[in-house]
């Protein structure tokens, strides 16, 4: 998990996407072109929540998320995702 020095604002977190599988489980190699875009990663960066909603999910929580869930963006030649807390599904 990367520290990044941003801080979401109300219901939004800042999530770190994990690399998308780069081989199969029978050990076939997936060329970048085809994989699949990856649904978990763990969160970095957590806001305050709304006046009546607390955040649930905390800095370092690993998450499953929707496909298109998220805006991407690039903080220190990385990337990451920020989305809000809703578009999260599961912790894993």
């Amino acid at each position: 998990m990367k520290k990044v020095n941003i801080k979401p604002l109300a219901d939004r977190v800042v999530i770190e996407p994990s690399s998308a599988e780069a081989k199969t489980a029978g050990g076939i190699i997936i060329p970048d072109t085809a994989k699949e875009k990856p649904q978990r990663g763990i969160v970095v960066a957590v806001g305050p929540g709304k006046k009546d909603e607390p955040v649930s999910v905390k800095e370092g929580d690993v998450v499953l998320y929707g496909k298109y869930a998220g805006t991407e963006i690039t903080i220190d030649n990385n990337d990451f995702l920020i989305m809000r807390e809703s578009d999260i599904v599961a912790i894993i």
